[in-house]
């Protein structure tokens, strides 16, 4: 259990920090949002393979499409936080 926990928080910084990379502009979060980025973009990531592709973690929960996937869902997250930042800035 303990090396889940571990392999998410992992695998969740890799893939915030690459989404904040590949996403321009300025996006004002510290390294636990970034963390918390990447596993909602794990998230989202799996959730997309699954409905596109019909596949679970039963074949290993570390795999490379998999990393591939938790950054880009860490984007798509990312791009709507941001969307959601500016819209609310937009106002005051």
């Amino acid at each position: 259990m303990l090396g889940l926990i571990l392999t998410i928080i992992v695998v969740g910084a890799i893939a915030g920090f690459v989404a904040r990379l590949l996403v321009p502009g300025r996006q004002d979060l510290s390294i636990v949002a970034t963390i918390v980025l990447g596993i909602v973009g794990s998230f989202v990531g799996g959730f997309l393979g699954y409905l596109l592709f019909g596949k679970d973690a039963g074949d290993g929960l570390l795999q490379p499409a998999g990393i591939i996937g938790s950054i880009i869902g860490a984007v798509i997250a990312l791009l709507i936080w941001t969307a959601s930042q500016r819209r609310t800035g937009a106002r005051v």
